[in-house]
């Protein structure tokens, strides 16, 4: 059995002894409780074997928690091939793919099995209280012995012992069966370590070994996919135009929503017909999916996960967050009804585990959720999707800080289920997964995109505009901006303003100088609060507050220069919402953003402001779309600065109708400005690998950021064997904004950030040599705040 215990040395497999009153319910993928030095733990069981390799006493079972068998053979390996691909223990995987367990949801109402546990929901994590170290040594002798031993098992030496099946009449309805033997080829940390390095799915040299694996070449696979419609065009068609399977298991109500299914809409794309009728054929195809602008993505993401359930499988369906999440699941159940479920963290423990234990159980065919939905243990998984996989969301917070966008990838390569990585832009990790061959294009041709994209102008972009408006690239909101947005209210359409800070003016500066105001007491930023400026409606002006401690700074005075002038550095919503009320009287403003956001807002002649993600969807779309302050998007100190702005623009343009105008505020000649007016987010994918391929950083390299003191870090270092080609950044202070790392106590005021770099192909050794210094640093039950994080999305 595998206890869950935060100490990186005691990621390994135990012996414990079944005893007889348990022999029944404890089966593989089952949760326990264990004596493990001296206190109860939790943990799973992973497999039933007739002898163990230690000579010793083993320690018997304390309990069985659950009956359910919540861990399958699939979640287990990919949490081993999560953890070594991000350098951290099994035990944190875990907690993120598998919910807390609430008894009542699971049992149904009926009576609780013999030997279960008889708690509403299950006890705390007992992990959570710092573990004692029985000793790393499995040929320890008496009371240590006996404390440390668990159900270990290696590959080749699982002997299932007779049993009956598990509750069969919770589980009546489940399509998958498991087995009495063990949770399938887990074994050891070191060899799931070794797995990664030959199945990962950004390594450059992947396609050639995912094609030699599948027996067939990287170019024979490119033109089998692209030749696929052809061949489809020739086999027999369902109603829905899906070709028929005839292997394929469908239930009557997946029959039934298919044919309601229209997939004409994918015939835009170049190959995509092809695509929809690989996964029809069970086909693990991957594709990198650009929408056109005005795409209504769900209904596209619920028609592939419709194609895929019509034929007996499951689907994965991740998104940012739930204003998307309701918008995908919603599309999904017009087309296949209950077999569609929503998962995510804002659910209730009893909400949550229901709709978990369903698609366990198999009563469920898509699962539309945010980050952690990636673990979702869907049966004969056929198809990962994500859509916006450059969102922060989708990072992990908590350790060992996965990317769902990562996973999915490590989860489809090793299912061989189908991958899509959709978005109206496209990131550089994904192109790089394209340009090795691992996925494919899945593209518009460009007639069709500009069909389908809006007008898109800077302004200032050529000398006769400037000859019009020589003030246009000076103003924040320039003439042609205006003129379009007055067109568009004259003709009944309503008007989308994005800008990229919320409140009324959130960050000043000295008026002589341009240094940032800070406060005197906390060294914090210097605001003009919207709430603070309408107290009183009679002042000519107010006084600016600290947005750390609060202070109000009554008689600022510039550190630098000493002069008492203050001037706005950014505009926030709520002040450019004010000045767009009085440059359109009569014209309904609205806002979205902060704690007030719209989902939908109805047609007619309007203006909504909205802070970048926070845009609302307008049937029929926006009649123009102004993107106001570009520059503050593109001046951020981020690595992803640039992909990041083009993204969040792109969703906003997408949001404007096909022969709508969307006015960018921003340097016409910068690339990534170009990028959007021509949308070509593949060529500025392209270009933004090559770009940090030059100067060393991801996804063309494998970089590692160790977070903590500089005496942990030393200490970190000195227990790491790091490959000899590692190259070490810094150690510099920990970045503003940064969250600093964990600490059961008081973390220091200084905190510093490591850098090691690697190439992609010795990216599992450094995960490896820091995954075993960490082993060796929690043996000497060092408690300092530390953080090992692998391809950060915050560099710094």
């Amino acid at each position: 059995m595998l206890p869950l215990l935060s100490p990186a040395h005691l990621d390994r497999d135990f012996d414990y002894l079944v005893p007889p009153e348990l022999d029944e319910i404890a089966q593989p993928g089952v949760r326990v409780r264990v004596r493990f030095a001296g206190r109860l733990v939790d943990g799973y069981l992973l497999a039933r074997s007739a002898h163990s390799d230690h000579g010793g006493k083993l320690v018997a079972l304390e309990r069985v928690v659950s009956g359910e068998r919540v861990l399958t053979p699939e979640i287990l390996e990919l949490a081993g091939k999560v953890a070594a691909r991000y350098a951290g223990t099994r035990a944190d995987v875990l907690r993120l793919a598998i919910p807390p367990r609430h008894a009542r949801t699971e049992a149904g109402g009926k009576k609780k099995s013999v030997g279960a546990q008889d708690d509403s929901v299950d006890s705390p994590d007992s992990s959570a209280a710092p573990a004692t170290d029985p000793g790393s040594s499995r040929g320890a002798s008496g009371a240590e012995m006996s404390r440390a031993q668990a159900f270990r098992v290696q590959n080749g030496e699982v002997n299932s012992t007779p049993a009956a099946t598990l509750h069969t009449a919770r589980t009546a309805n489940s399509a998958v069966v498991k087995s009495d033997s063990a949770v399938a080829d887990h074994g050891s940390a070191r060899e799931t370590t070794e797995t990664v390095d030959a199945a990962e799915p950004d390594d450059p040299d992947l396609a050639s070994a995912d094609a030699a694996r599948n027996g067939r070449s990287p170019e024979g696979r490119t033109a089998e996919f692209e030749a696929e419609s052809d061949t489809l065009s020739t086999e027999p068609r369902s109603d829905s135009g899906v070709a028929a399977t005839g292997g394929g298991a469908q239930t009557g109500c997946a029959d039934s929503a298919l044919d309601a299914v229209d997939l004409a809409a994918w015939e835009r794309y170049v190959h995509g017909s092809a695509f929809v009728g690989a996964l029809a054929r069970g086909r693990g195809a991957r594709a990198a999916w650009q929408a056109l602008p005005g795409e209504d993505w769900p209904r596209r993401l619920a028609e592939l996960a419709a194609v895929v359930a019509g034929h007996g499988r499951s689907a994965i369906l991740m998104v940012p967050d739930q204003r998307d999440l309701d918008r995908v699941l919603a599309e999904c159940i017009r087309l296949i009804g209950d077999s569609a479920v929503g998962l995510a963290a804002g659910l209730g423990p009893a909400a949550r585990y229901r709709r978990w234990l369903a698609v366990l159980r198999g009563s469920v065919r898509v699962v539309v959720g945010t980050r952690s939905a990636v673990f979702a243990p869907a049966v004969d998984l056929g198809l990962i999707a994500l859509w916006d996989d450059g969102d922060d969301t989708y990072a992990e917070p908590r350790a060992p800080y996965p990317h769902a966008r990562e996973v999915a990838m490590l989860r489809a390569h090793e299912t061989g289920a189908a991958f899509v990585a959709a978005g109206f832009a496209r990131t550089a990790e994904i192109q790089a997964v394209v340009d090795s061959g691992w996925a494919h294009d899945l593209v518009a041709d460009r007639a069709v995109l500009r069909k389908a994209a809006p007008r898109i102008s800077a302004p200032g972009d050529s000398d006769l505009a400037l000859e019009r408006d020589p003030v246009a690239r000076a103003v924040r909101i320039p003439g042609v901006a205006f003129a379009a947005a007055r067109a568009a209210l004259k003709e009944g359409a309503p008007v989308l303003v994005q800008v990229p800070r919320r409140g009324y003016i959130p960050a000043l500066a000295c008026g002589k100088c341009r240094t940032p105001a800070r406060c005197r007491h906390c060294n914090g930023p210097l605001a003009l609060p919207e709430a603070r400026r309408s107290a009183d409606p009679g002042a000519s002006a107010q006084s600016p507050a600290c947005r750390w401690c609060g202070i109000t700074e009554a008689a600022f005075r510039c550190s630098t220069c000493g002069s008492r002038a203050l001037r706005a550095v950014v505009i926030g919503a709520a002040r450019t919402a004010e000045e767009l009320g009085r440059a359109f009287p009569g014209v309904p403003i609205r806002g979205s953003g902060g704690g007030t956001v719209l989902d939908t807002v109805e047609q007619g002649p309007q203006v909504v402001v909205a802070t970048v993600g926070a845009e609302p969807v307008v049937p029929g779309g926006y009649g123009v779309a102004l993107l106001l302050d570009g520059w503050a998007l593109l001046s951020r100190a981020d690595l992803r600065a640039a992909e990041d702005a083009l993204r969040r623009w792109m969703a906003a343009a997408a949001l404007v109708r096909a022969h709508g105008q969307v006015v960018i505020v921003a340097e016409p000649s910068i690339p990534t400005v170009q990028a959007l007016v021509r949308w070509d987010p593949v060529g500025a994918a392209r270009a933004e690998v090559a770009a940090r391929a030059e100067v060393g950083f991801p996804p063309a390299v494998r970089l590692a950021a160790i977070d903590g003191t500089a005496e942990t870090i030393a200490e970190l270092l000195a227990a790491a064997d790091l490959p000899d080609t590692v190259d070490r950044l810094g150690p510099v202070p920990l970045p503003d904004g940064a969250r600093k790392p964990f600490s059961s106590g008081d973390a220091p005021a200084e905190v510093e950030r490591l850098l090691l770099r690697v190439e992609r192909r010795r990216g599992s050794a450094l995960a490896r040599a820091l995954r075993a210094a960490q082993a060796v640093r929690s043996t000497h039950r060092s408690d300092a705040p530390l953080r090992v994080q692998i391809d950060p999305v915050d560099i710094g």
